[in-house]
């Protein structure tokens, strides 16, 4: 068996090993087509000629935004691998701006995009830039499609061309650059060869219990971001059937459609589709409620490996026979490990969905990092909640004086693209400063406690971690987004987006009604009712800490609303500045 040392030795490791009917399934024109193994490799083939053809040439870059995950997203990302040349995926959801930017910046001469709405965003700025054509996967009258290209390959005289590419294309040779979605500045380009890639995704398989060429996958979380790129090449390597969701609103359809074994997912997805569960054992009434709920708390007590005794055992087997087996049905009844990452999870979401067998396992890592550093693997006592788990193979961690975890290994980035004293501020000595705070117990097990650029030290000078604050704050059903302020202040404070749509439903069993979201944070009864919610919260931590005030904002926070990062991080100098008025109020009346 060939080495696997370069992305596109996956494909083919998948076609000797484990070939699929089903390596990928999308959904066009309202019915789900498969693409085999083989087809995979034909086309990408296809699409390496017809790059040569067009006069691409080793390490010129192609830009490659997609609103969703899709079979054509991954043809090409091989095809442009195989001859040397590198994809620079860019998130769908950024600004103009930013996507000028980062084309001129990476200096891309190509673009490939998925729809209407991310071609207009680039032909607003297509003139600034340098970009030789634009190609579209969906069909747009008068713009050029992806199938032109794989026309243009179809010929395959030129193929020993592309196999003298692929054979001169080298482990540490760039593969993607990968502009981070950064919650402050202009984003930077994350350079990541093809062995930081391959290394993390072969010692992050080994934490993912999949059985060859059985599994199925539900893939919906932007593959333009290292996380679900990684897991998409695991997929490959361990022979798994991915389906692409059709868009985020559809999950619940395409989960009970396609009964998935596997899912990547974040926090926030979790906390939704806990809290959608919630709202409807809410909506029950008698001896179903009181057993509902019942579940619910045996549930929120898990913890794995029997720790908690033969009659907690005992519980559980009945939550899970009565109320449990019905949650996993409702995301398709085969749903047995979901990955967690891209940031904090709360302990409770991974007791509870753990408690209904469908395996929350958390892990940590960055853009810089491949992404994986570490993962939770529920064998062999390998998962403990509350960490991000043990560190993966050839993976070294030390953690500073002042908490910041450091990393080495073979999945640390070759650098900043362009930028090498951005490279040479994180990259010390060989080991990443990552700008998390963290811990290593004395079993190895990973924990992270905070950010450090986001920590802060109020005027009386104690520090305050603003995102344990925040997680405990988001347990309360009352409570969506939240976001921690206080910096150089006298107390911390906390700006809170209410959860809109439960504090509706609450108030129409008090009698309430709002004319808007606007009345509703203005109402007396859902602030008194969201302050003993932070009263509450505040009980686990120092005086200091606790929050002493808070405001409710009328907005959704979302990416499209400038509060979020793609990856669904707080961009919290710009959610500071939308609410500067709320702000000042709470420090200066």
């Amino acid at each position: 068996m060939k080495e696997i040392s370069r992305l596109f030795d996956f494909p083919a490791h998948q076609l000797e090993n484990c070939p699929l009917e089903k390596a990928f399934v999308s959904k066009k024109n309202g019915i789900w087509e498969a693409t085999s193994t083989q087809e995979y490799i034909d086309k990408a083939n296809a699409i390496s000629r017809g790059l040569l053809r067009m006069g691409v040439k080793p390490n010129d870059k192609i830009a490659v935004i997609s609103l969703t995950n899709r079979t054509e997203w991954n043809i090409l990302d091989i095809g442009i691998l195989q001859i040397g040349a590198q994809n620079v995926p860019i998130y769908p959801t950024i600004s103009e701006e930013d996507y000028q930017y980062v084309i001129n910046h990476s200096e891309a001469t190509h673009c490939f995009v998925s729809c209407e709405m991310v071609l207009a965003k680039v032909q607003a700025i297509q003139a600034n830039t340098k970009l030789k054509e634009v190609y579209s996967f969906d069909q747009i009258l008068g713009v050029k499609n992806w199938e032109e290209v794989l026309s243009l390959g179809a010929d395959n005289s030129n193929q020993e061309a592309v196999e003298a590419a692929k054979e001169k294309v080298k482990p540490s040779d760039l593969a993607t650059i990968i502009y981070t979605s950064g919650t402050t500045g202009k984003p930077k380009g994350v350079m990541l060869s093809h062995h930081n890639i391959v290394s993390n995704t072969l010692y992050a398989a080994e934490r993912l219990p999949l059985v060859i060429g059985k599994a199925k996958a539900l893939s919906f979380l932007p593959v333009c971001h290292i996380y679900e790129r990684v897991i998409m090449y695991l997929y490959q390597y361990s022979g798994v059937s991915v389906y692409f969701a059709e868009s985020m609103e559809k999950i619940s359809d395409n989960l009970k459609e396609h009964k998935p074994n596997v899912m990547t997912a974040v926090p926030r997805l979790l906390e939704k589709v806990y809290d959608s569960i919630l709202a409807k054992g809410t909506a029950l009434t008698g001896i179903k409620k009181i057993i509902f709920f019942w579940a619910v708390e045996v549930g929120l007590n898990y913890a794995p490996y029997g720790e908690n005794g033969w009659w907690y055992e005992k519980k559980l087997a009945i939550a899970r026979k009565l109320i449990f087996s019905k949650w996993k049905e409702a995301l398709g009844g085969n749903l047995d490990l979901i990955a967690s990452g891209s940031a904090a999870l709360q302990p409770r979401l991974a007791r509870v969905f753990n408690a209904a067998e469908m395996g929350v396992m958390e892990g940590y890592g960055l853009t810089e990092t491949s992404p994986v550093v570490s993962v939770n693997d529920m064998r062999n006592g390998n998962f403990r909640i509350g960490t991000v788990g043990k560190l993966l193979a050839e993976t070294e961690v030390k953690i500073e004086k002042d908490g910041e975890i450091c990393v080495k290994g073979p999945q640390v980035m070759l650098g900043y693209y362009r930028e090498p004293e951005k490279t040479a501020e994180v990259i010390v000595n060989g080991y990443f400063h990552t700008g998390d705070i963290g811990e290593i117990d004395a079993d190895g097990f990973l924990k992270i406690t905070d950010r450090k650029k986001e920590m802060f030290k109020t005027s009386g000078g104690k520090y305050v971690a603003p995102q344990l604050l925040e997680n405990r704050l988001k347990q309360s059903r009352f409570i969506d987004q939240v976001m921690v302020v206080g910096e150089g202040e006298k107390m911390p404070a906390a700006l809170i987006q209410p959860n809109f749509d439960f504090i509706k439903e609450w108030g129409i069993k008090k009698g309430l009604t709002f004319t808007s979201n606007e009345a509703l944070v203005k109402n007396g009864k859902v602030i008194e009712r969201v302050e003993k919610e932070v009263t509450e919260a505040n009980e686990q931590f120092a005086k200091w800490e606790k929050v002493k005030q808070f405001r409710l904002t009328p907005d959704v926070w979302s990416i499209d609303g400038g509060h979020l990062t793609p990856t669904m991080k707080l961009k919290r100098k710009i959610v500071k500045e939308i609410y500067l008025d709320l702000y000042e109020n709470i420090y200066r009346g």
